[in-house]
């Protein structure tokens, strides 16, 4: 039954939509992964996608619950987004998701 129980709950996603100054991708990127590695407890993936020819992007973090994702907001984590926050635009738009539906492709061999 518990399995079945697990199957009913959903993550959550934390998304980031912003962009950075011309040329500085590629560095936000880098503290992008340098912050993502501190994430430990309930840390499900994360996704960083730029839109082509461009310094836009995308960031999708997910976390089993909200309260996994708080925890993992350690002094670490805080420290790399300030070392972060000179290199956008402007201040990215953030909002949290419920992952309402989630299909794997085929495993290929």
């Amino acid at each position: 039954m518990s399995e079945f129980l697990d199957f009913l709950k959903h993550k959550f996603a934390y998304v980031a939509i912003g962009e950075f100054k011309p040329g500085k991708f590629k560095e936000a990127q880098q503290l992008y992964e340098k912050a993502v590695s501190t994430y430990t407890h309930g840390f499900k993936g994360a996704y960083l996608l730029q839109e082509p020819g461009t310094d836009r992007g995308i960031a999708i973090i997910l976390w089993e619950s909200l309260e996994d994702m708080e925890a993992n907001q350690n002094e670490a984590y805080k420290a790399i987004l300030n070392q972060m926050s000179h290199l956008f635009a402007t201040t990215p738009n953030t909002s949290f998701y419920e992952v309402c539906s989630e299909i794997e492709g085929s495993k290929e061999e």
